[in-house]
């Protein structure tokens, strides 16, 4: 792709993702602040990396990587230039042969003072949030200073479901959640669990989410330090 175009092919990217789909940003926890990150969301549609995207402010869109399968996005040309060209895009091989590599990589990108978008799922779900692998568990504990945003995506598992060749215009929000605090010594898969509940806690509406937090015991949150 011809670099000089790539900048308007961003702009037309995402102001027809917002305009399909609306990609509203609703900052529910955290505010929209330029920290190293890993914003990690749900995964229910090929369209979900431009809404995060469009959502995020032009300041934080330039300095913020969407982490995107190899086989899918590098799969043409085309998705290639899309992704990495105007999207900024690191590319991965999910498929496991490259793990080491894989997180050098996006570790670098958030030691440089920059932020990564991951998908914890793996793979897209209906709209429901899958078990997450162990990325998200092995990148914190690389990079601890890395603040953990949850991201979840409302509605857009509607608009590109799969199988269906045709978009169903819907609003959808990106609801940007509390920072995920870390808790010295956790083992993995209840980091993991932890981490997958902060995102369904921000499907919930708020009233249902905090009675479910007034609930649980004062005890639940002792021995916590944020992860920043």
């Amino acid at each position: 792709m011809i670099p000089l175009l790539q900048p308007a092919l961003r702009r037309g990217l995402l102001g027809l993702t917002r305009l399909l789909v609306g990609a509203r940003a609703s900052w529910e926890g955290s505010a929209p602040v330029d920290i190293p990150r890993i914003y990690f969301a749900n995964h229910t549609s090929h369209l979900d990396t431009l809404a995060v995207m469009a959502a995020l402010p032009a300041e934080l869109r330039e300095r913020t990587h969407p982490v995107a399968a190899l086989d899918y996005w590098g799969g043409s040309a085309l998705r290639r230039a899309v992704a990495v060209g105007c999207l900024n895009a690191l590319l991965v091989d999910r498929t496991g042969k490259a793990t080491a590599e894989v997180m050098d990589a996006m570790a670098a990108v958030l030691e440089s003072g920059r932020s990564l978008i991951l998908f914890p799922e793996g793979t897209r779900g209906d709209g429901t949030v899958a078990p997450f692998k162990s990325g998200l568990y092995h990148l914190s504990r690389r990079v601890p200073d890395a603040e953990l945003v949850p991201v979840f995506i409302e509605n857009l598992h509607r608009v590109m479901p799969k199988g269906m060749p045709l978009l169903v215009p819907l609003i959808c929000t990106m609801r940007f959640g509390t920072p995920l605090e870390g808790i010295e010594g956790e083992d993995k898969a209840a980091f993991l669990e932890r981490a997958r509940e902060a995102l369904v806690s921000l499907s919930r509406p708020k009233s249902q989410s905090a009675s479910q937090t007034d609930s649980k015991p004062d005890s639940q949150s002792s021995g916590q330090r944020t992860v920043r």
